[in-house]
């Protein structure tokens, strides 16, 4: 008898009238935007709303939305080893209730919390949402996508991150919105309607883990008899295997200090371009061409991403780097630097993110690899906020530890000179 999670139910995806795998691309990249809830452009509009609702300091959210943070990326590895196991249609349902549970209680935090345990209450919450949004439903629908494509893999992630790169801009605008109508309670329960009842359903219809589970292949073509040898071919490398490796270790320090940075100078930026003598809406406004430059960058990158080498994008994307964190530490005179260079990393994260680690591993233990890279990326966003906030504290300024942190990018660029040869 066949299950709710078969690949044949409710439908085949070999009656599609086209590849199968462009749905697939489809629900999860609305997957993706289903996961913003769960993000720090999605939790920051809320933070006011939260401090008057639990008597808590900024600083004790802050530092409750830091210890949730940490535990969640911690709990990534087992969350991607899950992943593998069960498969990408029942973790994404999974992970899309389990954020709209979380949802539904954070509208309920003050009810919940006992008097002088709101902290705790509110990082166990914290904890739930990240690892459900940002950690699960993100890592699922990117993992998806590079299961059902190989020969388009870097275009596939550019097509998305042309959408998911408005909707993260466009979020905080929507939900600061969102919650003037509704409220913040309402805004929270309605998202969790929207993510845990409607979302989870278009993904029980629409996901399906591999091509192979519903006798298709890989990009549709060729035929299955001539993907024969090629699928030997594949590399298979194991979550230990793929620690042991260059690769993994020059990819995942590149992205997780891209984590690091940009949430780093994103939360402090209204106070980076104070120092320098930037109004309020002069230094915001830096992130819409920014923004601009990202979503260009991840469409044209994601088609780059299948004609050369990731030692090539990672060349690329550390140097966009270095010129971010310089036009940061000058913001006064360097705008342009800060939002070319930080576009450009943003724009490339995607590509680099979905098309290195199936390269170089293949595709049958993604889920765990992507665990432990997802792991290092939370663990960075984590970091970088309070990072920022130590030296402000130190120096009075953010300029020196803006420049300290270019050598995040020149360790990631060491190594990646230092990668084995990808696999053919």
């Amino acid at each position: 008898m066949r299950g709710p999670f078969h690949p044949e139910v409710p439908f085949s995806p070999r009656r599609a009238p086209f590849f199968y795998g462009w749905v697939v691309v489809g629900a999860a990249t609305l997957g993706l935007f289903a996961s913003i809830p769960g993000q720090t452009m999605g939790v920051s509009v809320f933070n006011d709303a939260l401090i008057d609702a639990t008597g808590l300091t900024r600083l004790a959210v802050a530092n409750a939305y830091l210890a949730g943070t940490v535990a969640s990326g911690l709990c990534l590895p087992w969350g991607g080893t899950l992943l593998d196991r069960f498969g990408a249609r029942q973790a994404i349902v999974a992970a899309s209730i389990g954020l709209g549970v979380m949802l539904v209680l954070l509208s309920h935090v003050d009810h919940l919390a006992p008097s002088g345990a709101e902290f705790v209450v509110l990082a166990a919450l914290f904890f739930g949402l990240r690892f459900s949004g940002q950690g699960m439903l993100a890592m699922t629908s990117r993992t998806t996508m590079a299961r059902w494509f190989e020969r388009i893999r870097g275009f596939v992630a550019g097509v998305s991150g042309v959408f998911v790169g408005f909707a993260f801009g466009y979020a905080p605008r929507l939900f600061d919105a969102w919650i003037e109508r509704a409220g913040w309670r309402g805004a929270w329960r309605e998202m969790a309607l929207i993510v845990g009842v409607g979302f989870a359903f278009i993904a029980w219809l629409f996901f399906r883990n591999r091509p192979e589970e519903c006798g298709l292949t890989l990009d549709g073509d060729p035929p299955k008899e001539k993907r024969a040898e090629a699928a030997e071919e594949e590399p298979s490398k194991t979550r230990r295997q793929a620690l042991r490796t260059v690769a993994f270790w020059a990819v995942t320090i590149c992205l997780s200090s891209q984590a690091l940075i940009i949430t780093g100078v994103t939360f402090h930026i209204v106070d980076i371009g104070a120092k320098v003598g930037l109004e309020r809406a002069a230094a915001v406004a830096v992130f819409l061409p920014m923004a601009v430059v990202s979503t260009t960058t991840g469409f044209f990158g994601g088609a780059l991403a299948d004609r050369v080498r990731v030692r090539t994008l990672l060349a690329l994307f550390v140097v966009a780097q270095t010129l971010g964190l310089v036009g940061a530490a000058y913001l006064e005179t360097g705008p342009i630097l800060f939002m070319a260079g930080f576009g450009i990393s943003g724009g490339l994260f995607g590509p680099i993110a979905q098309v290195a680690y199936p390269r170089y591993f293949g595709r049958q233990h993604l889920g765990a690899i992507a665990g432990a890279q997802m792991m290092a990326v939370v663990l960075g966003s984590a970091v970088g906020p309070s990072l920022l906030a130590v030296s402000e504290r130190l120096t009075g300024s953010y300029g020196p530890a803006l420049l300290d942190l270019i050598a995040l990018p020149v360790v990631g660029a060491a190594l990646a000179l230092r990668m084995e040869r990808e696999p053919s």
